[in-house]
């Protein structure tokens, strides 16, 4: 799992049929920004867990579904170590 925070939505209205209507988001892993399918409704600010791999399309719903990072909870109380990384 990795600790992310959300930065904003991402829209994409052009899809492959079995990438269905999850929602999208922009994580901050650190210093890189990367894509993730928000399987909990989660917004910009929240600190958030995430999975990878097989566990990410587990996640999403299904091992056929296209994704390899998944929010699979929102944090309630984090405060990151100083540098703003996560």
């Amino acid at each position: 799992m990795k600790i992310c925070q959300v930065e904003k939505p991402l829209v994409s209205t052009n899809r492959i049929p079995g990438f269905e209507h999850k929602h999208l988001q922009v994580v901050r892993d650190g210093s890189a920004q990367l894509v993730a399918v928000d399987a909990v409704g989660a917004v910009p600010g929240d600190w958030v867990l995430c999975v990878g791999s097989s566990a990410a399309r587990d996640a999403a719903g299904s091992k056929e579904y296209p994704s390899d990072l998944t929010i699979v909870g929102i944090i309630d109380n984090w405060q990151p170590e100083s540098g703003g990384g996560a």
